[in-house]
């Protein structure tokens, strides 16, 4: 029997951001709209399956793919999308095709259908429970099925394989949809993209329609070259907008490497114009939706408590990175907030016992506290918010907070609550009684060991939300992102109301808030189709009297504005109007009666039922009956928060024995042989410091690799390059200045040449000064300087901590740090530098180097033994490596910070591409 080749086909899809909203697609009963990506994973000869790290490679003589299109359209914010990816297999033997896509984990799924010789296997929605017993007998009867899971903080991956007989084609359409929701003042698209081959075929075509007017549209990705750049095409007129990129295989092609060039993100930003008080009004097919932000608004007063967990666990990175995101968000204060900060782990502490206007130089006395913030204890949640509440409470009842103010509570924890009074529900009762409704309560949940859930509900019950917070590199952005959505209130307690006799089965009509940025939506059903005197009331708080706007709704005409497009906007309202609903109902659920909770999810699953919709309710079933190829079923979900977090917990945690591997959770250390298999694709951070310590991070896995490279004195090692912008990074090795006889001969980077060519940029740093030049003019600066240079495509600021931080527009940011490092007994030091690469997704997918090469990620397992040794499989090579630490001096150039990595020793061999001499270069100024 011929070998059967088994081809991963990696579909991406479009993320709408923040909101997760995403790209809609036209339908068309003519054309396919998708994105795939395919990797082969051969078996071995006698039919037993290789390791897929050590097999899998980019090409495929027998399955080619051929089209891959994209399509979305957007109609009043509601985004509806089509995935299809068509591949061909052109041996005379069958092959079995793995799908993959990536979801964002708020979108509802509401197609997956699979044409293969021209039939067509569609999915079918089915209740939860019925549609697992069917995927339980597929799996029983030995056929394949599909699953979804958790990846990464904002996606969901399914999966599933089919084999397809000889000669014959596959066409993989994934259909779904969710309401964009603005944030910050844009909705924001973002597809992430990776191709591993040129595609005869590839197309994105975005299409947005926004009666209202569209005040600015913008479209960009990460992977755009100068040769690419004029490909992305962008049609504004005062109602619509369409995005539009297609560049041929030829042009997909990366140049200096295998390979497509399509692989990083692809972003559209864009909003609508807001010149009515009242807001806007559509109405469709006996369906209306309202979308209210009404312009010019001043911001509302805020009273601020930040509750910050300092217990035991919030040791190391995470307490790092919340004194950085607390002072970042007390400098972000306004003069007319009030603020307060309690610190808790078993006890309670309190910077002040009131609340403190948020003048300069209270703000810089926080900061000064904040700075001294350290980590001890248990964690006693119920103590610390009842505090909060208690102090927000004592100043509105002593009028000294202004009247027209809005008062929350910020909580950052990263665990259970394991002191006092530790039951979450006596405690959500506790602090649910305690508010009364008076006060916003918004959580943080830090890293994965969090109780999201507890504190999810909590934050709802209490006018708030909750938030997870990723340990990561970026957490402190993570924090500070959530803040600035809710840091501004512009009204409280809004009330919507409509015309009694007009409408029907409204979604929720009273917000508490409205933020700067933000916008509120609410949908109904209409009585009647007859919108004459239907008339809208909006009345809420304002910071110096009550808002009231009052009028009669004028509904834009479709069929006028938009002629000919019918298909585009049938049933929209509708539909935007079922998924906030069955949202909705399912968030309620979480804090009502039981009685309550059980008629909303009786209603949810029936509306998910009728409208076709996967949520947590239902799930998706296809089915392909048995042939001689054999049949197979697949079963899409939709996973809640809990059991995200659950899937993440176990992720990448393995037992293996001699053949099998199995799951596993058991810690390290106890019987047995452990394994634990981490792989990474994602991008990194690729740092270099130390004698020399090469340091790859990748936050995406929380995890890290690193390795050494010892030379002579005077070597130069290219570190970047990058031949399609013409960024280069060498450094030159230096000795230390005393040797020990007889003892090792420790060396470091000791200077730095950086070049753009593009961009016209050369920087060089050694441990004595630094050289700059730009446009024709020259920088020369001292370590002992400090300033901020700006210039068109360059930011450059040197601090008086030794640290350059050096932007270039569109392409790369960096960071040079001078050390000095002293040996007091020898009466001895030794200046040496680091180089650290902060952003680098810029950067094309030709970037190699020492560094460039891990900028797009690497791809490997780890499978750990019962020491700190492990065996990791990379780039088809099984290297041992052992469990190093290693600093890390971005954040905390003083002192650094201790990161945990796998160290590859030889030189870093066999992780890196050839061997360290390879990278050797003759001169510093030269890319070879």
């Amino acid at each position: 029997m011929a070998a059967v080749w088994r081809v991963l086909l990696l579909l991406w899809v479009c993320i709408w951001l923040p909101a997760q909203a995403r790209n809609a697609v036209e339908i068309s009963r003519t054309e396919d709209w998708t994105q795939s990506f395919y990797t082969e994973v051969g078996k071995t000869g006698d039919g037993q399956h290789t390791r897929s790290m050590q097999k899998r490679s980019t090409k495929s003589a027998d399955v080619e793919v051929y089209s891959v299109k994209l399509g979305c359209i957007v109609t009043s914010r509601f985004a509806h999308t089509i995935m299809t990816s068509k591949a061909r297999n052109k041996a005379n033997s069958s092959q079995e095709v793995f799908f993959e896509m990536d979801l964002p984990k708020t979108a509802f799924i509401t197609n997956f259908t699979m044409e293969i010789d021209g039939r067509s296997y569609v999915g079918e929605v089915k209740e939860k429970e019925k549609a697992k017993k069917q995927y339980d007998k597929a799996v029983s009867s030995g056929q394949t099925a599909g699953l979804v899971k958790a990846s990464g903080r904002k996606m969901e991956k399914f999966s599933v394989s089919i084999n397809i007989a000889a000669q014959s084609s596959v066409t993989f359409i994934l259909i779904y949809e969710e309401l964009l929701q603005r944030k910050l003042g844009k909705y924001e698209i973002l597809s992430r993209l990776k191709s591993e081959q040129p595609v005869e075929e590839f197309q994105i075509q975005a299409d947005i329609y926004e009666p209202q007017g569209i005040s600015f549209v913008e479209a960009t990705a990460t992977f755009l070259t100068n040769d690419l750049l004029p490909l992305v095409q962008k049609t504004v007129t005062d109602t619509t907008a369409r995005i539009y990129f297609s560049p041929t295989a030829e042009q997909q092609k990366c140049l200096g490497c295998e390979g497509s060039v399509i692989n990083g993100d692809f972003i559209i930003t864009y909003d609508v114009k807001r010149d009515k008080r009242l807001g806007e009004i559509q109405a469709v097919n006996g369906y209306f939706v309202h979308f209210f932000y009404p312009p010019d608004l001043p911001r509302v007063p805020k009273n601020v408590v930040f509750v910050i967990d300092v217990s035991g666990s919030m040791g190391g990175t995470k307490i790092k990175q919340t004194r950085e995101a607390m002072i970042a968000i007390l400098n972000d204060l306004h003069e007319e907030d009030h603020f307060a900060i309690i610190l808790f782990d078993d006890k309670i502490t309190t910077w002040k016992k009131f609340l403190t206007k948020a003048k300069k130089k209270n703000v810089n006395e926080a900061i000064g506290y904040v700075k001294k913030i350290r980590e001890d204890g248990a964690t006693n949640i119920n103590a610390a918010v009842l505090s909060a509440v208690k102090m927000l409470q004592t100043e509105r009842k002593g009028e000294k907070v202004p009247e027209r103010s809005a008062d929350m509570i910020i909580l950052l924890t990263d665990g259970m609550p394991n002191s006092g009074v530790s039951s979450p529900t006596k405690i959500q009762e506790n602090v649910r009684s305690a508010i009364g409704g008076n006060m916003s309560l918004f959580s943080l949940g830090f890293g994965n060991n969090v109780a999201y859930s507890f504190l999810d509900v909590m934050s709802r019950q209490n006018k708030g939300l909750a938030r997870r917070i990723f340990e990561a590199s970026d957490a402190v952005l993570q924090l500070q992102g959530f803040y600035e959505e809710v840091s501004s209130p512009l009204l409280l307690e809004v009330d919507l109301r409509y015309s009694d006799n007009k409408v029907g089965n409204l979604t929720k009509n009273h917000h508490s808030q409205l933020f700067n940025g933000s916008e509120i939506v609410v949908a109904g059903q209409l009585n009647s189709n007859d919108m004459d005197n239907f008339l809208v009331e909006v009345f809420a708080q304002g910071p110096q009297e009550d808002f009231v706007v009052q009028g009669e709704a004028s509904v834009p005409d479709w069929p006028t504005m938009y002629p000919h497009l019918e298909y585009v906007f049938g049933d929209f309202t509708e539909r935007l109007w079922a998924y906030l609903t069955i949202q909705q109902l399912l968030e309620n659920s979480d804090f009502s009666s039981q009685q309550e909770k059980d008629t909303a999810t009786a209603k949810a699953l029936n509306m998910s039922l009728q409208y076709g919709f996967v949520t947590p309710l239902t799930s998706m079933i296809v089915t392909k009956p048995e042939t001689e190829d054999g049949g197979s079923s697949l079963i899409a979900d939709k996973l809640t928060e809990d059991q995200r977090q659950k899937a993440e917990r176990q992720q990448g945690h393995v037992r293996t024995s001699q053949r099998v591997p199995s799951l596993q959770s058991n810690p390290i250390g106890s019987s047995g042989t452990q394994a634990s298999r981490r792989r990474s694709s994602s991008g990194s951070r690729s740092d270099v410091d130390g004698d020399p310590h090469f340091l790859i991070e990748l936050p995406d896995r929380d995890d890290a690799l690193c390795f050494n490279i010892n030379d002579e004195p005077g070597t130069v090692f290219n570190l970047v390059r990058d031949p399609e912008s013409g960024f280069l990074v060498n450094g030159q090795i230096i000795g230390k200045k005393k040797v020990v006889p007889g003892g090792n001969v420790n060396t470091y980077f000791g200077r730095f040449v950086i070049v753009h060519q593009k961009l016209g940029v050369r920087l060089e740093a050694s441990t004595r000064h630094i050289s700059v030049s730009h446009g024709g003019q020259q920088i020369e600066l001292l370590w002992s300087d400090t300033g901020h240079f700006k210039k068109p495509n360059m930011d450059l600021r040197l601090t008086n901590n030794c640290s350059l931080t050096v932007t270039l527009k569109h392409s790369v940011r960096f960071m040079v740090i001078k050390h000095t490092k002293v040996w007091k007994k020898r009466h001895d030091q030794q200046d040496y530098l680091g180089f650290y690469t902060l952003d680098s997704h810029h950067l094309s997918a030709a970037v190699h180097g020492l560094l460039g090469q891990f900028y797009h990620g690497v791809e490997f397992e780890v499978e750990r033994r019962e020491n700190l040794d492990a065996i990791m499989y990379v780039k088809g090579q099984t290297l041992n490596v052992t469990r190093h630490w290693q600093k890390d001096f971005s954040r905390d150039v003083k002192n650094g910070e201790s990161t945990p990595c796998w160290f590859v020793s030889n030189d870093g061999a066999g992780l890196i591409d050839g061997t360290a001499s390879d990278y050797i270069v003759s001169d510093i100024n030269k890319a070879e």
